[in-house]
């Protein structure tokens, strides 16, 4: 009998739980999911028989981790690496079991959250009747995730009544609308609390059945309007373009046909062009640059620059925030004009008439405002480019070694593969390294936190969904945060990945900061910052490869990270570069300087 059947009894065979969790992952295949992750549990006993029946068949991909936090970073890369280029976004769902099982998927929700990836998180809790009785591996699950889902569900646990199937295929139905945004093109993750009362498991193995109720009502996203014609202040040839994360072509698109520059971040996916500006976050220090911005219009989530923040800020700037969707808009300098759903399609056509103020016709030809940002621009490549080029020897006594790596890495990604890149140093000097070579391919990162957490099992996700050679670029307390991502068991697919370590023994971006600046002041404040910001750890990388059963090396230079690169072996492999720490702060400074003289000098001889 069809445990997918709503109003008849269940045979022995086939307990209330899991018929209830057979007759979900049948509606959830049925409604287009094709990955699930799974953390093995007691509780959620029903929807893993469900779900490896529905694997046994070829139904959906299951990818089953022990760790709870490395599970949910694995299906929010798994949802971001499926992501369609336009259209409904896929979702990915992770399951749990109850307890602190849900509250270790927390990370990962938030990170869904602020950038919009469609989770469906899937958690397994006692029957009501056992909370708040201190029974074992129970608490509060109910509303955990707080404001950070679209919808939050609480399912009584089935007990075999007429039309249950129904109304928990309607419920989740809902909240799978919510994940992609379908009523208000604001997609996120949502949190479906299933309770299950014993028996947990079948009588018998389950067998593949497809959903037989009815698929759910169609949900038709809101057409968005005609977009908006923001009037521009003074001379509308005088403003940017901020790529912030996921701002996506648009940009670039915007940049070109309107003849303004652009700063593009690097998983903006706007990065290039003719119009594209390298090193723009140290040529924000230059009044002979901002001086002149006017406007600057901002699309994605621009997260990476205190000067571009600054910018933003600036009282004589008028910014306006494209932000599609009925989510909350960018804007943490609360400085912004006007929101916008959507520019007119006007603003993306090549301009080839004069223009005026408040009409988004611009010269076809190079302003020079336009001409002084490319100058600016370039010069700031050349300066970037000799100051990587003269890395060589060894990596771990050389001065910028980092930004050289970041570099290499960067070249060395091809238009059909894929960067995913940590946060701290590695994104920042991905971001000054654009320009410097080619265009590249793919690059994501977790911006919607920014925060270091599942960075390796994102990344695996990501290769997982789209079969890419993908690589990723991390620092050493990243890598080690994550290092749990690494485990997979002998069933679990391997991941074409490329795990790039910069290893410093530490947190060299605190460096950078103020921190940095303030342990240079004496011995004590120096020895404070190491103890609670530098936090060397001398952790043996090449051994924790090993105890995971995964390929190690050490690189010692920039040709040998090339050649190393140039190659694939299939599956993942972790290349460790080791580079000083000591003179984060000094690099940092003395690199802006040469940036600015390079600008300088190219702006006075353009004239």
């Amino acid at each position: 009998m069809s445990a997918t059947t709503p109003d008849r009894a269940h045979a022995p065979a086939v307990p209330p739980a899991v018929g209830s969790a057979q007759a979900l992952v049948a509606d959830l295949v049925a409604h287009g999911m094709r990955d699930v992750v799974l953390a093995p549990g007691s509780r959620s006993a029903p929807l893993a028989y469900a779900l490896a029946a529905a694997a046994d068949a070829g139904a959906l991909r299951l990818h089953v981790r022990v760790d709870e936090r490395a599970a949910g970073f694995l299906a929010l890369g798994l949802a971001r690496g499926a992501a369609p280029t336009d259209g409904a976004p896929t979702p990915v769902a992770v399951v749990t079991t109850s307890g602190t099982a849900v509250a270790n998927l927390h990370p990962a929700v938030l990170e869904a959250h602020h950038t919009g990836v469609p989770l469906v998180v899937l958690t397994a809790d006692r029957p009501h009747e056992l909370r708040g009785t201190g029974a074992s591996q129970t608490t509060d699950q109910v509303g955990i995730f707080g404001t950070a889902v679209r919808a939050s569900v609480d399912v009584p646990a089935p007990d075999g009544r007429d039309g249950e199937v129904r109304d928990l295929l309607a419920t989740v139905r809902r909240a799978l609308a919510a994940a992609c945004g379908l009523r208000d093109r604001h997609p996120g993750p949502v949190h479906v609390d299933l309770a299950y009362r014993d028996p947990l498991q079948p009588a018998e193995p389950l067998r593949w059945e497809p959903a037989t109720l009815p698929h759910a009502a169609e949900v038709v996203p809101p057409v968005p309007g005609p977009g908006a014609d923001p009037l521009l202040p003074g001379d509308p040839a005088r403003t940017l373009v901020v790529a912030g994360d996921g701002a996506g072509p648009a940009a670039r698109r915007l940049a070109e046909a309107r003849g303004w520059p652009l700063l593009a971040e690097p998983s903006s996916g706007a990065c290039g062009g003719p119009h594209a500006v390298p090193g723009y976050r140290l040529l924000l220090a230059l009044p002979e640059l901002t001086d002149d911005v006017e406007h600057v219009v901002v699309l994605g989530h621009p997260t990476l620059s205190r000067p571009v923040q600054r910018l933003l800020a600036g009282p004589d700037v008028t910014v306006t925030v494209v932000a599609p969707g009925g989510g909350p808009w960018p804007d943490a300098a609360r400085n912004a004009a006007r929101v916008v759903d959507a520019l007119a399609d006007r603003w993306f056509a090549p301009a080839t008439t004069g223009h005026g103020a408040g009409t988004p016709d611009a010269p076809s030809a190079r302003t020079p405002f336009l001409r002084r940002w490319q100058t600016a621009g370039a010069a700031a490549a050349a300066a970037l480019r000799a100051t990587t080029d003269a890395v060589d020897g060894s990596l771990d006594a050389a001065r910028y070694a980092a930004l050289a790596v970041a570099r290499t890495v960067l070249a060395a990604t091809g238009p059909d593969d894929v960067l995913v890149v940590g946060a701290s140093n590695p994104v920042r000097d991905v971001e000054l390294a654009l320009g410097l070579d080619d265009d590249p391919g793919t690059v994501l990162a977790n911006r919607g936190l920014a925060g270091i957490d599942g960075t390796l099992s994102t990344a695996t996700g990501v290769a997982l969904a789209t079969g890419r050679r993908t690589r990723v670029l991390v620092g050493d307390l990243t890598f080690l945060h994550d290092v749990g991502g690494l485990l997979r068991g002998p069933a679990e697919p391997a991941a074409p990945l490329d795990v790039v370590v910069v290893n410093d023994d530490g947190g060299s971006i605190f460096a950078t900061l103020e921190h940095g600046a303030l342990a240079a002041t004496g011995p004590g404040a120096s020895a404070t910052f190491e103890r609670v910001f530098g936090t060397p750890h001398g952790a043996d990388l090449a051994a924790l490869c090993a105890g995971y059963g995964v390929r190690h090396r050490l690189v010692p230079d920039v040709a040998a990270l090339r050649d190393a690169l140039a190659t694939s072996p299939g599956g993942v492999r972790v290349l460790e570069v080791r580079v000083p720490r000591a003179d984060r702060l000094a690099e940092s400074r003395d690199l802006a300087a040469r940036v600015a003289d390079a600008a300088r000098d190219g702006l006075r001889t353009a004239g």
